[in-house]
């Protein structure tokens, strides 16, 4: 792993491909997050989890001091696996989203693409989650961006959030929306609705999650306005959630639920697009359990993954369940598994 030192590791995301394979990536490097050492790593397991193989090193810091973190992993509608991802720089002033593409990622010995830039017009741009496909067949990026140049690590009050739009199968990308949400909003999520107005959700240090809404599929949106969806506050002004149609038409949302801090992480679902949502399945109620990403097999097991205690036992966790198991509030499925250790350095505590 080209001997990177790893003294905390967290912010993973996940992938499932067509053949069973596994793609599973995070960011380490440093003392913390964020430092200019920060380096995205990257594993894949082709035994549906039991075992993984040792990351390696996917995109590295600048020799400048410009860090690369908060990866996440996509398959496209053309089989291409996607690794996206951020650069900054303060002392540059560089904040951009970057990406590779892996175009077989089943093969034997995956090939991935050189980094190329996502070019966004606005002098800091970063993403923390998956693309969203409409039905149109355009392709949806949740971007936060800020339209002033900042020397630190994020723009922080001047954060704004909206989508990148590509309407060439990824080639280019335009950006698109300002919304307006409470201070250090980011890490926003997008789920097409049935009535076709595009639903956007936004991590908030108000206690409680953001939304808008695009009636022309990602172009313009309407004004940021509070859900009743809880998020945790301080000292994390929020944190990351999930949320993805599944493929019986459901909503699927991964959060903390009746928490204290980033606790109980909760698969929840929503019959009703969101208006109403079931007390759900309860993935790790331990602290500090938090950044979850997921996605839906083919055969409609949900793989899931997590960080805890960053700079502690530093561990990345998978679960998998079905849709049944979140309907029930406990697992009913043979295939569900909680609490898997995908990494870890060392022993802390539970």
């Amino acid at each position: 792993m080209n001997n990177l030192p790893r003294l905390w590791q967290g912010i993973p995301g996940i992938e499932r491909t067509p053949g069973g394979r596994l793609y599973i990536t995070w960011f380490s490097g440093g003392e913390c997050e964020p430092q200019p050492a920060n380096t995205i790593l990257l594993t894949t397991s082709d035994d549906d989890g039991r075992t993984f193989a040792e990351p390696s090193v996917a995109a590295l810091p600048r020799p400048d001091g410009g860090r690369t973190f908060d990866p996440t992993l996509w398959i496209d509608p053309r089989g291409r696996l996607w690794l996206i991802f951020n650069r900054a720089n303060p002392a540059t002033a560089e904040h951009d989203v970057h990406a590779r593409i892996c175009d077989q990622p089943d093969a034997p010995q995956p090939v991935w693409s050189a980094e190329f830039r996502v070019g966004y017009d606005a002098p800091v741009s970063f993403r923390m989650n998956k693309p969203t496909v409409l039905a149109t067949g355009e392709w949806l990026m949740p971007v936060t961006h800020a339209q002033v140049v900042t020397h630190d690590w994020f723009a922080h009050d001047s954060q704004l959030q909206g989508v990148g739009l590509s309407t060439d199968e990824g080639r280019s990308w335009m950006l698109h929306g300002a919304v307006v949400a409470p201070p250090k909003a980011l890490e926003n999520m997008l789920v097409e609705l049935r009535d076709g107005r595009v639903w956007m959700l936004t991590r908030t240090g108000a206690g409680v999650l953001w939304e808008s809404y695009s009636t022309d599929r990602g172009r313009t949106w309407s004004p940021g306005a509070p859900t009743t969806i809880a998020n945790p506050v301080e000292p994390w002004s929020g944190s990351r959630f999930f949320i993805r149609r599944l493929a019986s038409g459901n909503l699927l949302l991964i959060n903390h639920y009746r928490f204290t801090g980033r606790s109980h992480l909760t698969a929840q679902l929503s019959t009703d697009e969101g208006r109403t949502w079931n007390d759900g399945l309860l993935l790790d109620e331990r602290a500090n359990v938090s950044y979850p990403d997921a996605v839906e097999a083919a055969d409609g097991l949900i793989w899931a993954v997590y960080d805890r205690d960053r700079c502690g036992a530093a561990e990345i966790l998978l679960a998998t369940f079905r849709e049944a198991d979140v309907l029930a509030g406990k697992p009913v499925s043979a295939e569900t598994r909680l609490k898997q250790v995908v990494s870890k350095l060392r022993e802390t505590a539970a």
